[in-house]
């Protein structure tokens, strides 16, 4: 993963913050796009998987320590991308149906995220940062 794009990822992640509820020590977001949205998001994440030549189409890139992540996929098309930096994060992505995509980033200390994709075409990402 180059270091803009999780540059851009932390300062959208800083502009949202505003708009996330607040948590004693951490916050979090998920986007779920519909219509062009949608596709733009599931394509980049396709062309992510493409380009680390994931035949798959499932990644987790952990970098820290005490970091768990799991990911599980059925059907066909699927697309999925685990990013954990810090410590003590665990993270899970389970796809049931075609063609879903979902992106799952990490930053901090103890995060926790599952997710769960039933159906077919549906995309989303969710950011999530604790200090």
């Amino acid at each position: 993963m180059s270091r803009r794009w999780i540059a851009a990822l932390v300062v959208a992640s800083v502009a949202c913050l505003t708009a996330a509820p607040a948590s004693a020590n951490g916050w979090s977001f998920s986007v779920t796009p519909r219509g062009d949205a949608a596709k733009v998001i599931g394509t980049g994440l396709q062309i992510y998987g493409f380009t680390r030549d994931l035949k798959n189409r499932a990644k987790a890139d952990q970098r820290g320590s005490a970091n768990g992540a799991a990911i599980s996929q059925r059907g066909r098309g699927n697309n999925a991308l685990i990013v954990q930096r810090g410590k003590g994060n665990s993270g899970t992505i389970t796809q049931n149906g075609n063609y879903n995509s979902y992106g799952l980033i990490q930053f901090g200390r103890r995060n926790s995220g599952d997710v769960v994709q039933n159906g077919n075409g549906q995309v989303g990402l969710t950011f999530q940062g604790r200090w």
